[in-house]
């Protein structure tokens, strides 16, 4: 009974300080703490929150990590894992909801957040095409591969015909290197001019390509590939 009630003081300090002080005083073991106590009800969460961290290596990390990855760890049932991926489906959904509908270039920044939020913590390589109307509205974001650690397969015919299906004016490009290096592959620079000749007798204008990493994203636009 004792140990309940120490349990039930550390949440409500916890609560408390998240209160007063927001969430930029908290440790990010304690916001997961503060996250875990409504499926864990009568456990010290520490220690679970801290090995969380220890083996996924952040918030992000945790909340990414495959579900038969999350059980495997003590004291997490599949309750608990599925409601800890459930930041992620958040996350994404909120992320897509500051760029969905609206011109890319105005709010570019929220885009490739976006774009960062959805793939920086993939295991493996994926190929998404955003794809934009005339007046470089996003549209629609589809998966149109998945691979490998370091590959994912890119047919072009494919992504011209989903772009007619959509009706889009132009595409912008994006992947992500698993390895943690972003730096574009000439694989990648010769698919992506590949894609760009296909795309002309179409009428429809490549904006760009984002290769996003664990650390940070490259731009084929800003580094002068496109």
């Amino acid at each position: 009974m004792q140990e309940v009630a120490h349990h039930n003081g550390h949440r409500q300090r916890l609560r408390e300080k998240l209160i007063s002080a927001g969430s930029a005083a908290l440790h990010d073991y304690e916001l997961l703490e503060l996250y875990l106590f409504r499926s864990i009800p009568r456990r010290d969460v520490k220690p679970i929150a801290k090995a969380l961290i220890a083996k996924f290596g952040d918030l992000g990390g945790v909340t990414t990590a495959p579900l038969e990855q999350l059980t495997q760890m003590k004291g997490i049932s599949e309750k608990t894992a599925a409601e800890l991926k459930l930041i992620q489906a958040l996350s994404e959904r909120l992320a897509r909801e500051q760029v969905i509908g609206k011109p890319v270039i105005s709010s570019w920044s929220a885009l490739v957040g976006y774009c960062r939020t959805a793939l920086q913590y993939e295991r493996t390589e994926q190929f998404r095409v955003l794809f934009l109307d005339r007046k470089n509205r996003l549209i629609a974001d589809e998966v149109l591969g998945r691979g490998t650690i370091d590959h994912a397969p890119v047919y072009p015919r494919e992504v011209v015909k989903r772009a007619l299906a959509h009706e889009a004016s132009a595409l912008i490009l994006v992947h992500n290197h698993p390895s943690g290096d972003a730096t574009p592959s000439q694989t990648d620079i010769d698919m992506t001019r590949t894609l760009a000749e296909v795309c002309q007798p179409f009428d429809i204008v490549l904006h760009d390509h984002l290769v996003i990493a664990r650390e940070n994203t490259a731009s084929f636009k800003t580094l002068g590939l496109i």
